[in-house]
């Protein structure tokens, strides 16, 4: 009673996809975007965390921590209600 040998290369397939989407993702990741305006320079990476927060010439490392630490808080709570609200959709 296992899958087919269709179900099997489907599935396969399916996996092959996922490990690109995921390769795709970590290279997107370790892009990085700079931005400066008006005495703030940013450097934030593909994967939205801030890298390097300037203000007028000081680095403001306490400052860059607890953006990227309620950044990952507030990703993490958005995760968790988009579980739910799928689970709730596919009726699981």
């Amino acid at each position: 009673m296992g899958l087919s040998l269709a179900g099997l290369a489907n599935k396969k397939d399916q996996m092959a996809k996922l490990m690109k989407l995921r390769g795709q993702q970590k290279k997107i990741a370790r892009q990085e975007i700079h931005f400066e305006e008006d005495g703030v320079e940013m450097v934030i990476s593909g994967d939205f965390k801030i890298k390097k927060l300037v203000v007028d010439g000081r680095e403001e490392k306490r400052l860059l921590e607890s953006i990227n630490k309620g950044m990952r808080k507030a990703q993490k709570a958005i995760a968790k209600k988009n579980k739910a609200l799928l689970g709730d959709f596919l009726g699981m």
